[in-house]
């Protein structure tokens, strides 16, 4: 059966372009699926979601957006209706893949909807903004940002190429064979790590992957955080290792790898079993020296590279961290256990390193007791996070919670 792609678009303005893209699509066997997302009118041809539609998935109608005459608010809506229609005609079998052309406007509208579609499902944006800074557009999802060269304005010897190339991209995404899912397919566990806690880490990981389960670690810098917490939201992982929650450290003091306010919040309301550890929240990352806020700079500052510095975290910001961590493991409706590493959050938080103030680490512990639920163990430990009695000891505990 031929595969069908969305193409998804504001048909107002750009239909030469999007007729061109649609025909380019066809010309490979797939059949299109068009979402209108302009407010302006129908364009060359009729979609088969028409704008009223996406308005009104959006909370608001297309008169009243034309009447209105205010763009902030249209591209709002638009942008809201985007995903919510993209999510449930997804699920209705519409389609099997989507495509999007269009300037930083209608790369925010598209986008949208397309992190709304599950990871695995094709994706491509073809943009002017592909070459900067996407992750406010691609998020944490696997949306593959194609740079349009030209804006999407016209056809010429330019577009026209580029064009031909992103319609083979998704017809070549939604035309390749999937691997069949396996029935004895391995629990999937979810671990966060830092250059400061590899080697916690890969001890754990091998313990857990002996035992039967496969591992998917993250990078904790923020982008990694935001997308194991996305992957639990949808279901994929059965357990969560989580032994480096250094991203809020940065939320706190406002350094660079910060994974937001939500961050603990996913694997406590999947009620799925969770140990965590605070490693490395004695250190909040910037990049070079330079870019460091000047309120900082009479800080404990160490230079990890070239481009990345560290600040030690003060007693006061572990406390902090301390209230928060409680706050967002008390709504955990499975199971869950903290392991503090007393001999140290980190590969520099140890005797005679330049992170060493067990003060500041107390002050973590202290207030992570005083507020959080009396039914969540915490297991205190004299050993350092890399020490591999103590990963070790994590990685059972996980296993252990697992098999209940």
């Amino acid at each position: 059966m031929a595969k069908t792609v969305a193409v998804l678009g504001a048909f107002d303005t750009k239909g030469q372009e999007y007729a061109f893209l649609n025909e380019e699509i066809e010309k490979h066997g797939c059949k299109t699926f068009t979402i209108n997302v302009g407010v302006l009118g129908d364009g060359p041809f009729k979609a088969d979601v028409s704008a009223e539609k996406v308005a009104e998935a959006g909370g608001s109608s297309l008169q009243k957006l034309a009447s209105e005459k205010d763009r902030g608010v249209a591209m709002e809506v638009m942008t809201r209706g985007a995903a919510v229609l993209a999510k449930q005609l997804f699920e209705q079998g519409k389609f099997d893949g989507m495509i999007s052309m269009g300037g930083s406007g209608g790369a925010v509208v598209a986008t949208s909807a397309m992190r709304a579609l599950p990871v695995g499902v094709p994706k491509v944006m073809v943009t002017t903004v592909a070459s900067g800074d996407v992750s406010a557009y691609v998020g944490t999802t696997d949306i593959t940002m194609m740079p349009s060269i030209v804006d999407v304005s016209g056809l010429n010897r330019i577009s026209r190429s580029i064009f031909i190339n992103a319609a083979g991209a998704i017809t070549g995404m939604v035309n390749s064979e999937k691997p069949a899912v396996e029935t004895n397919e391995k629990p999937l566990i979810g671990a966060t790590m830092f250059g400061n806690t590899t080697r916690a880490v890969d001890h754990a990981r091998q313990i857990l992957e002996d035992s039967g389960y496969e591992v998917l670690v993250f990078h904790a810098t923020g982008t990694g955080g935001r997308t194991m917490e996305m992957l639990i939201d949808s279901g994929f992982i059965t357990g969560v290792l989580d032994m480096t929650t250094t991203e809020w450290a940065d939320e706190i003091c406002g350094g660079v790898l910060s994974a937001g306010d939500k961050r603990l919040e996913a694997a406590a309301k999947a009620g799925i079993p969770q140990v965590v550890t605070p490693a490395c929240i004695d250190m909040c990352n910037f990049w070079a020296p330079e870019t460091i806020p000047a309120k900082f700079k009479d800080r404990n500052l160490y230079h990890w590279n070239p481009n990345v510095t560290l600040m030690r975290t003060t007693p006061e910001e572990n406390a902090e961290m301390g209230r928060i961590f409680a706050e967002k493991l008390n709504v955990s409706k499975g199971p869950v256990v903290v392991f503090v590493p007393m001999g140290g959050f980190s590969e520099v938080d140890f005797p005679e390193k330049p992170f060493w103030w067990p003060e500041a680490d107390q002050a973590f512990l202290d207030e992570l007791k005083k507020k959080l639920r009396p039914d969540i163990p915490v297991i205190v430990s004299e050993l350092d996070v890399n020490h591999p009695d103590f990963s070790g000891m994590v990685a059972k505990k996980l296993i252990e919670l697992l098999k209940k």
